[in-house]
């Protein structure tokens, strides 16, 4: 296997990020695109009125509306400010709540959480174990835990590359397997007109 169909799974962890005008265009492209993968992440892990949902890298927040819209309470969660300051605007009711972190450091106590998701950024994230871990800690015992990402092609670059090869989503459930989670699937699914991975886990 060579260096191109073994990338990590956060293979973007270098990604600078999002700010300003850019990053305000940036979020309003990715509130667009990203209704389809909320609608997927809220269907696949069956968010109802009995969850409370932390979304990782919430971006303008699509995900975190829509698992309010099915009865959830919820908290996004984003190193960007602009991003936050998109999220609020489009949420004039006050219905969710919004706060600054990482992957890594999510300003929320312990077993807080019955979903945990982060939709196409796990690619991004600078630390996958210390991730997991934060996740761990977030969710009930038996909470869910839920990765989507694109499907990309080995080799791919730009844009292109922004999600996980099947190599990578396999590694991805391994590596939450190895950190305590279980029932860990990987699935492929359609969001949209878009091919994703779906890898799924449930905290012991």
């Amino acid at each position: 296997m060579n260096a191109a169909e073994n990338l990590p799974v956060n293979h973007h962890a270098d990604h600078p990020g999002f700010a300003g005008p850019i990053g305000a265009l940036v979020g309003l492209v990715l509130m667009l695109m990203g209704r389809p993968s909320a609608r997927l992440a809220a269907d696949l892990v069956g968010v109802s009125a009995a969850d409370t949902v932390v979304d990782i890298g919430c971006g303008p927040g699509s995900a975190v509306r829509e698992a309010v819209r099915r009865g959830a309470a919820a908290t996004g969660v984003d190193p960007a400010p602009v991003m936050l300051r998109l999220a609020r605007m489009f949420t004039p009711d006050g219905s969710v709540a919004w706060t600054t972190g990482t992957a890594e450091r999510v300003p929320l106590s312990d077993q807080s959480a019955t979903v945990v998701w982060s939709l196409a950024t796990v690619h991004h994230w600078q630390d996958v174990d210390a991730g997991l871990n934060e996740a761990s800690r977030l969710l009930v015992p038996g909470g869910r835990l839920l990765a989507v990402e694109r499907q990309t092609k080995p080799g791919a670059t730009g844009l292109a590359s922004h999600g996980w090869t099947r190599q990578q989503a396999d590694a991805f459930a391994e590596l939450c397997r190895s950190l305590g989670f279980a029932d860990v699937t990987v699935g492929a699914h359609k969001a949209g007109r878009r091919d994703v991975w779906a890898v799924s886990a449930v905290r012991d």
